[in-house]
């Protein structure tokens, strides 16, 4: 068994089975979970026999499938191999392993049989059967397991669940003589042009295409197969774009065939034809009519034919008897001379590769059906509505006309189609006048026969009368320059008329005459429907003259007065007819569809307006999409009907079908009655949402004819005022927002690929700037933040206090008593001081940077250099460190470095494209910069990009054993994979955690900081979980004792608070419901850790560890509080978060009395502050009262006031202990205000906060400041710094900043690096990401915070004793994108707009709004309920937040951009900030009077659009003699200024329309009626009732509204029609009314008037009677069962009641 075609879809599989000759087909699907029962249950019995072939159990196959063993039941015997662990226990008896078994495991692991099919592609052959030779292979039934378990012993072994499976479905008829090896060599599938498919393979051995027809069951469920049919051939392949194949037969002839009907012969110039003898190289002239057409080669057609090869005889095109089959059918063999074709290639679409057998090959394209759409639309309808057989025979007939070689040019192609068809239907084309005038350009072509030669060279009168009545002629003669030359009208003898007076009958012997009406009506249906498209008018005139002809022949009257109405001046009152002999019409099939009275689309959607009844509209699917359109539309917009488009539309649509339907007679009318939608809005957005989603755009719209169009427009300009800000990007585009679409385009893409990225990134600075320039701050984004703050040069202040690249200033003076040597090394204690700054920088750069930057993947990033050194003026001669005057700290730089590597990492954007390579290509080259590279992988983690780097280099670096690149890898692992859990990374991190590693293992040596490191790593990765174990070891790693010999002793402050911050982490916020771990009692754990006391005992599995103390620390069995308290505190705090729970919040309370107050730091006073504002976190109020009420009252009382000069004296008070618990209090609970409050930009929070900064700033320079402590001063002055930018983080708030300038020129003194440190991280807060982004007060973002911000600064610039400096860091894990930028959709540039926030109500305050000039930072994105973009000067956009923030997520996280749409009329707020340039321009608008004196070139401040400033440049300009057109100008200008200023800049075509229709009416030059007809729509949409309510609701709303249009335009056509009526009009209708011809030029003029006023035809007239009616009201009221609009009697009334003086209003 073999598998030789996989399909996807319909799903199949073909196989060949090598022992019986037979191919099968088998449907492949997913196993049912009912199927998968059945195996497990017979899985352990042996199997039954089975027949093979005619097989469908499935129980067989599943057995077999799941045991693998048998050759012949399933070609997919090791399907089940696939999911056992060891293949040969599974499938005992596959002996030889085919390579191919990998590939269907790929295949079934994939899970879709799709993924597989490239696999199979072709001819490739998997042998998948076992080749065991036994006898058993033989016979067609075998039980499938007979001796497996007895050959060998298997190990049990589970069943194994099949995925898929296959059922049978066909096998082909075993013939008795079959050859050995009849493999199918090519399969594929292929349709007809009726659609139906077939399953053809290719049997090369004996060339044979068989080709099997198959369809789908009525259920969908299975497919059904025919019976095969075969076709002599040696190759075969399908052209699918025209539905046929072609096939090369044994002769070397190419063949079409469309299923298993041939089309004919494929005739190639420039290939020989097989022909007998190959003597001339030229192709044989003989092509007989039936090949096709004449496909290029690439470069092979020869030169130009020659003249023999255009005279070929080919037979008379007008000798129609000759179009009927003359099939060439004699097979030519080849002699063994010349090329020919040897083989078919690579069919796509219509192309195909033939492939030589000199090796050459040639790709030619095989001609479409029908290239213009006219001819492509009626062959499709026709081919629709008639049987297939007849189809398929017409559609051969028409492909074989049309394609003969040397085929009709584009124009006469529908000539070619018209006789045709018409011969095809038993028409005489010759004998009928117009269609005998056919002129055929390209007749050259040898498909129309030339003129018959004649030996004279005089030429003869014939010549002349052909010219004469050629379309050319009539073209010339009607051109303005042959009037305005005088030259009179040639007539050619018209036809001579006794040709045509006998009567011309219908062969009814021909293929079509049974179904000439069905054909007609179906014509009629694709004439209507080009009615709907604006560009297709050329193609209707051709149409109705066919249309005309036919109806005339089958006597239809009204419908030949449809056409008249339509096209006046091409219908004739008579014409020619062609008798259908009475006897005949027996035979005509009249399908019950056919309706007498011709529908019209026009007149159901004016009946439609009116509110009058219509029968449902015939529509035919594929065909009439248009109309469908349009009815439906209507149907819901006008009749507010919201079923009409999701259920089955019966009462508005027909659909046309074979199948009989109930008569016409039964299809009742049905009265429409507007229904009163749930509110208008909802109405038009349905039909928007509709249209769309049936694949309605814009340019559909365009090409509606505008009466029609109107009501779509109405509802796109409804939605276009309040759309949803979620709906696709279709329905945005289409009602006009693209601001709204490209949003939505923008959110579908990946990030990072959109191109807002483009918008909002700045000009990269080119090449010409030093390197020494790079200060690590040139990508950011000014566009943005010169709109962010545009009132000053605050980023250029901020940039340059961060940059730590350039040399800083040495200011020392020269004192007459210092030599110069002392000099120096002033100096150079100068710079030391200021070193302790710049080295304090790059933390405050990374913040201010973060996330700007995409880096480019070919080039490494550029990380800044940290400059030590200084230039002391006035010579500016550079001071240096290195010199060896003064003793520089070892290291000083090493975390410095590691801090710049840090903040160049961090400018890279998560939305970046960086890959693994990329990160490893960046590693320097020089030792000294591996701090940087540690530090750059640090800030990857924390963008998310670690994740890409591959385990091995992961691994690369740790071995390593550099400390610092551990650090830094360590935690941006953990950082990325934040709250996972994941198994790898904390295997990673045990590894550096000897606490974490089982006892017995080697004690590993690894570096105290790298061991902090990976603690807070677990409590990353661990986070919010509450992981027992993880706690459990957190827990006990807090007071973890120092060892016997040197190991723990130094820093371990920074491992307890470490192991603090981890515990809290893993179980942040969970409070008391920690699950299974009550016995752990973690509260009263850590608050012994936090007061002191006995040390219990450890319970833990590292009691061996501990059993002997240290030799260097003596600590006894207490706990050292110095070194556990922060830990515990802050792991308190973490895991009651936000739980406001009392009783864990009253342990954390100040200490009330002096003698408890001498116990505790007052450093912990201000964590245990902070742990209980944060536990206690709804009571945190922004006011300085609540931030003193954290003060004990001891302290209250007796704290001196720092500005006090004495101080009180007092025995029994510390006073220095008190000042210092007051200030430290202070300062935990406004750090504790800047948490609660982080981002928020609260005001009252910022007032609060900074008078505590000015306060500590007094105090510092208090003469008792000493009392306190300077340190402890400027401690508690960096922490309330460090809440205010915390509070403003993002806003750039220029007091803060100015707070921040001050702090950064104070150098001397206490300032030491750390305080430096904290004063530039405030910086850098206060300017997150360049303004982009801001805080989040989440549980982990609070948790990022607390490592980030912990209020114990380095003392030096390499101290890590009580915290790990890489842990400021961890900042970026509570960084948000919050900034909205509005971006103009026009310009594409970011802008200013209003923008309206919504906040949700809560226990504080109550649902508020609040105006925002964006860009700006949004509050927190819970914390609101909508964002509305403001008018009026920008669209209005809406985003709901209720529904969920996902979409404004997205929209900030791609930079924020919002797309934004100016109304006309308006300017943005940079080019008019006030508003009065716009202002000015609504007065005129409210002042209709003044549209006159609106002068064409101010509309520059009313719109940017570029049509119709032109518009306003060509058409409403006065020139110098104007004459009357002044008037015209005038009218444009004022059509101009009302679509400008309503914003209906669409509706400017439909009114030039109109004024062109009434124009055209009233020279009465009104070729056709179709304008009308759109005027007389349009004035009925704006008098429809569901048009009228909606006035009522929305008084100011609408698209014609502020006009005195639409009532002139109706007076002007009453008024041009009355005029004609008085002038003689009457006497035309008369005659029309009584059922006379009507001649000569009043034809057009009449039908204007038909149409306008609805007169019905003659034929209603007289059943009514109206011609008897006595008095007016008589009229009147028989008139009204006509539908005869009121105005329409009052002008006929005149005619009707033999009143001689017409009436006329």
């Amino acid at each position: 068994m073999k598998i030789v075609f996989l399909n996807i879809d319909p799903s199949i599989v073909m196989t060949y089975d090598a022992v019986q000759n037979v191919h099968s087909v088998w449907t492949l699907r997913r196993v049912r979970p009912e199927e998968e029962n059945v195996v497990l249950k017979f899985s352990e019995q042996g199997g039954t026999p089975q027949n093979v072939a005619t097989s469908s159990s499935l129980t067989a196959h599943l057995r077999s499938l799941s045991k693998g063993d048998s050759p012949v039941a399933s070609p997919f015997q090791n399907y089940s191999s696939i999911h056992s662990q060891s293949r040969s226990a599974s499938s005992p008896s596959l002996h030889s392993r085919s390579p191919s078994i990998s590939n269907m495991a790929a295949l079934s692991r994939a899970h879709s049989p799709a993924l597989g099919v490239h696999s199979f592609s072709g001819v490739q052959r998997f042998n998948l059967s076992s080749h065991n030779q036994s006898p058993k292979r033989h016979s067609i039934s075998h039980s499938p397991n007979s001796n497996s378990n007895g050959s060998f012993l298997a190990p049990e072994t589970e069943p194994i669940v099949p995925e898929l499976c296959i059922d049978h479905l066909w096998t082909e008829p075993i013939t008795n003589i079959r050859e050995k090896n009849s493999q199918a060599s090519k399969v594929f599938i292929t349709s007809d042009l009726c659609g139906q498919k077939f399953l053809c393979f290719l049997v090369e051995s004996q060339l044979q295409l068989r080709c099997v027809k198959f369809q789908e069951s009525n259920d969908r469920t299975q497919l059904i197969f025919g019976s095969v049919t075969s076709i002599h051939a040696k190759d075969a392949a399908p052209v699918e774009k025209i539905d046929t194949m072609l096939v090369l037969e044994g002769s070397g002839n190419l063949v079409l065939y469309t299923g298993v009907v041939r089309v004919g012969k494929v005739f190639i110039p420039g290939l020989p034809a097989p022909s007998l003898t190959m003597s001339n190289t030229m192709p044989r002239p003989s092509t007989p009519l039936d090949s096709v057409s004449t496909p290029k080669p690439l470069g092979k057609l020869l030169g130009s034919l020659d003249e023999a090869v255009l005279l070929s005889p080919v037979p008379e095109l007008r000798d129609s008897s000759k179009l009927h089959d003359s099939l060439y059918n004699e097979d030519c063999t080849f002699q063994q001379l010349g090329t020919y074709i040897h083989s078919v290639r690579d069919p796509v679409h219509n192309r195909v590769t033939l492939e030589l057998n000199n090796g050459s090959m040639v790709r030619i394209t095989i001609p479409e059906i029908a290239t213009s759409e006219l001819v492509q639309t009626c062959v499709q309808a026709i081919k629709f509505i008639l049987p297939k057989e007849i189809a398929v025979q017409m559609l051969v007939k028409w492909y074989n006309v049309h394609s003969a070689p040397g085929g009709p040019s584009y124009h006469s192609e529908w000539n070619l189609f018209v006789i045709c068809l018409m011969n095809m239907m038993g028409y005489n084309t010759d004998r009928l006048a117009w269609t005998r005038n056919f002129d055929f350009e390209g007749s050259l072509s040898p498909v129309i026969a030339p003129k018959k030669a004649r030996p004279s060279e005089t030429g003869s009168d014939d010549d002349w009368e052909y010219l004469v009545n050629s379309d050319y002629h009539q073209n010339v003669e009607s051109h303005l320059l042959n009037r305005s030359l005088c030259l009179s009208s040639l007539e050619g003898s018209r036809v001579k008329d006794e040709e045509f007076s006998q009567n011309l009958s219908l062969d009814s012997s021909t293929l079509l005459f049974p179904h000439i009406p069905a054909i007609f009506f179906v014509l009629h249906l694709v004439y209507e429907e080009l009615k709907l498209n604006t560009l297709m008018g050329e193609g209707i005139c051709s149409l109705v003259e066919l249309l005309v002809q036919l109806a005339r022949d089958l006597q239809l009257g009204p419908y030949v007065d449809h056409y008249y109405r339509d096209y006046p001046t091409l219908v004739r009152a008579t014409g020619q007819v062609c008798t259908i002999d009475q006897g005949q019409t027996g035979f005509m099939h009249h399908p019950s569809f056919f309706t007498s009275e011709p529908p019209s689309i026009y007149q159901w959607v004016s009946s439609c307006l009116k509110g009058e009844g219509m029968p449902p509209y015939p529509y035919l699917p594929g065909i009439s999409e248009r109309s469908r359109l349009v009815v439906l539309s209507v149907a819901l917009y006008i009749l507010g009907d919201e079923s009409s488009v999701s259920e089955d539309a019966s009462q508005y649509l027909s659909k046309i079908t074979l199948a009989p339907q109930k008569s016409q007679a039964e299809q009742e009318e049905n009265r429409f009655s507007f229904r009163h939608a749930t509110s208008v809005s909802s109405l038009a957005e349905k039909l928007v949402v509709w249209m769309t989603s049936v694949g309605f755009t814009l340019r559909d719209l365009e090409t509606l004819p505008f009466g029609v169009a109107l009501p779509i427009r109405d509802a796109i300009y409804h939605c276009r005022e309040q759309p949803a800000s979620d709906w696709p990007e279709a329905v945005c585009l289409l009602i006009g927002r693209q601001d709204l679409s490209k949003q939505a385009c923008e959110g579908n893409l990946p990030r990072g690929k959109s191109s807002v990225t483009q918008v909002l990134s700045s000009d990269v600075p080119s090449g010409t700037e030093t390197e020494e320039e790079d200060d690590g701050m040139n990508d950011m984004n000014h566009e943005v933040m010169s709109l962010i703050w545009s009132e000053d040069l605050r980023v250029q202040d901020v940039r340059r206090l961060l940059q730590s690249a350039h040399p800083v200033r040495v200011n020392v003076v020269q004192y007459p008593e210092l030599s110069d040597h002392e000099f120096i090394e002033e100096k150079e204690n100068r710079l030391l001081q200021l070193c302790q700054r710049t080295m304090a920088l790059p933390v405050g750069r990374g913040m201010f940077t973060l996330f700007s930057y995409h880096p480019v993947p070919t080039e490494p990033l550029p990380i800044p250099k940290l400059n030590l050194t200084g230039r002391a003026p006035p010579r500016n001669t550079t001071v240096d460190l290195n010199s060896g005057n003064i003793d520089v700290p070892p290291n000083m730089t090493s975390w410095a470095s590691f801090h710049n590597g840090v903040a160049a990492g961090l400018k890279i954007a998560p939305a970046s494209q960086i890959d693994s390579a990329w990160i490893v290509y960046n590693k320097p080259k020089h030792a000294e910069l591996a701090n940087e590279y540690a530090g750059f992988l640090m800030a990857l983690g924390l963008n998310g990009h670690l994740t890409k780097l591959a385990t091995l280099n992961i691994h690369d670096y740790l071995t390593k054993g550099h400390e610092m690149t551990s650090i830094g890898l360590l935690l941006g692992v953990s950082a990325a994979k934040l709250g996972t859990m994941d198994m790898s990374i904390t295997r990673l991190l045990s590894i550096h955690i000897p606490a974490l590693l089982p006892p017995t293992s080697t004690e590993l040596d690894v570096p105290h900081n790298v061991q902090v490191a990976a603690v807070v790593g677990i409590g990353l990765v661990y986070q919010g979980t509450a992981h027992r174990h993880t706690a459990e070891v957190l827990l006990a790693e807090i007071g973890r004792p120092p060892g016997p010999e040197m190991e723990y002793c130094t820093d371990r402050e920074s491992y307890s608070l470490a192991a603090g911050l981890a515990l809290g982490m893993v179980c942040l916020g969970h409070g008391s419901n920690l699950i299974g771990m009550s016995d752990l009692n973690v509260p009263e754990q850590l608050y012994q850790y936090m007061v002191g006391g006995h040390r219990r005992f450890q319970a833990g599995v590292h009691r061996e560890k501990h059993k002997s103390p240290s030799y260097q620390i003596k600590e006894g069995d207490t706990i050292n509080v110095d070194v556990t308290c922060p830990g515990a505190t802050l792991a308190l705090a973490m895991i009651y978060l936000k739980t406001n729970n009392r009783s864990i919040a009253d342990w954390l309370r100040a200490p009330d009395t002096m003698y408890l107050l001498d116990f505790v730091k007052p450093e912990f006073l201000l964590l245990r502050t902070l742990a209980r504002c944060l536990i206690l976190w709804d009571d945190i109020l922004p006011n300085s009262k609540w931030v003193d009420s954290n003060v004990p009252q001891i302290i209250r009382e007796n704290s001196i006031s720092l500005s006090e000069i004495e101080l009180p004296c007092s025995e029994d008070l510390n006073l220095e202990t008190l000042s210092q618990a007051h200030v430290y209090i202070i300062a935990g609970a406004c750090l504790s205000l800047g948490f609660r409050f982080a981002g928020s930009e609260n005001l009252s929070a910022f007032n609060c906060l900074h008078k505590f900064a000015k306060d500590f700033m007094t105090y510092l320079s208090a003469p008792n400041a000493s009392v306190t402590g300077p340190y402890n001063l400027e401690t508690c002055l960096s922490v309330v710094l460090l809440s205010l930018s915390m509070v403003m983080a993002g806003s750039g708030n220029l007091k803060v900043l100015q707070l921040c300038r001050f702090l950064h020129m104070k150098t001397g003194g206490e300032m030491n690096y750390g305080f430096h440190l904290a004063h530039h991280m405030a910086l850098g807060l206060l300017f997150l990401g360049g303004g982009r982004y801001s805080l989040s007060t989440s549980n982990s973002s609070i948790a990022a915070l607390l490592c980030a911000l912990y209020p114990h600064f380095p003392a030096h610039s390499t101290d890590n004793r009580y915290h790990l400096q890489a842990l400021r860091h961890l900042y970026v894990l509570a960084a948000e994108p919050r900034l909205l930028v509005p971006v103009d959709v026009d310009m594409n540039t970011p802008c200013y707009a209003l923008i309206e926030v919504t906040y949700k109500g809560t226990q504080w305050y109550e649902q508020t709004k609040e105006e925002l000039m964006a860009p700006t930072l949004l509050p927190e994105l819970h914390l609101l309920k909508q964002i509305k973009v403001k008018g009026p000067r920008y669209w209005e956009l809406l985003i709901d937040l209720s529904k969920g923030t996902q979409h404004l997520k997205s929209i900030l996280s791609k930079d924020g951009v919002l797309y934004v749409k100016l109304r006309a009329g308006q300017l943005s707020y940079k080019e008019d900030p006030m508003g009065w340039q716009s202002l000015l321009a609504q007065t005129v608008a409210n002042r209709n009077s003044e549209a006159r004196a609106f002068k064409p070139e101010s509309i520059s401040a009313f719109t940017s659009d570029p049509a119709l400033l032109s518009f306003a440049e060509y058409f409403c300009k006065p020139t110098v003699n104007m004459g009357q057109k002044q008037e015209i100008l005038d009218l444009f200008s004022s059509v101009l200024y009302e679509c400008v200023t309503q914003e209906t800049p669409e509706m400017l075509p439909a009114y030039i329309a109109m004024d062109q229709a009434i124009r055209r009416l009233g020279k009465r030059e009104m070729a056709d009626t179709s304008e009308l007809w759109q005027v007389k729509l349009v004035l009925d949409f704006f008098s429809s009732r569901s048009h009228q309510e909606r006035l009522q609701n929305h008084p100011k709303r609408g698209l014609f509204m502020h006009s005195e249009f639409l009532p002139v335009v109706k007076c002007t056509i009453d008024s041009t029609l009355d005029q004609w009526l008085q002038a003689g009009g009457d006497v035309c209708v008369q005659a029309y009314l009584s059922g006379q011809p009507v001649e000569g030029p009043e034809l057009s003029m009449l039908a204007c008037f038909l149409v306008y006023h609805s007169v019905p035809a003659p034929r209603h007239l007289l059943p009514v009677g109206l011609e008897g009616s006595t008095s007016f009201a008589e009229l009147l009221f028989r008139s009204r069962q006509l539908k005869m609009p009121v105005r329409a009697v009052l002008r006929l009334a005149p005619l009707l009641l033999g009143n001689p003086q017409p009436m006329v209003m």
